[in-house]
């Protein structure tokens, strides 16, 4: 069985970080498994954790009253899922569910925000990963959107 600091250690998200500050995360960092279709977190909820997705699908959902849940984007292997307990008030902004039989690493939010503070290099590091995975995951809303309302042809 691996380690968690190994997990990390090849998930592209983390690459790149000293063995040592690996380690300093990988004590905020635990092993969960989620089976299809069970849900990892809802809008509105206490966002305490976020996920490194190892091996599986997590559709990202938005439930529109007039129209049912809409999927805004799916994460895959070695993607995080949740940026929310980073940002106060820390509270999910989306629903998350296993698309298919998800294996992740789960960390506490609060663990890593204490750790975060009391090592200001540390916390740049995961807010230029997290900014990172904000961007990309807003350029994928922007396209998705523009599938969705763009002008006729």
């Amino acid at each position: 069985m691996r380690t968690i600091e190994e997990l990390l250690n090849d998930s592209p998200f983390y690459h790149g970080l000293p063995t040592e500050v690996l380690a300093h995360v990988a004590g905020c960092a635990q092993t969960a498994r989620f089976e299809p279709g069970e849900v990892m977190f809802r809008a509105g909820q206490p966002a305490n954790t976020f996920f490194l997705v190892r091996h599986g699908r997590v559709s990202i959902e938005l439930h529109n009253p007039s129209r049912g849940t809409i999927t805004l984007d799916t994460v895959h292997d070695g993607e995080i899922v949740g940026w929310s307990w980073l940002v106060p008030p820390y509270l999910w902004t989306f629903d998350a569910r296993a698309a298919e039989a998800t294996s992740a690493v789960a960390f506490d939010g609060a663990c890593l925000r204490g750790k975060c503070d009391a090592d200001p290099g540390l916390g740049y590091a995961l807010m230029q990963r997290v900014a990172q995975v904000m961007y990309e995951r807003l350029q994928s809303a922007r396209v998705q959107m523009l599938d969705m309302y763009g002008a006729p042809t």
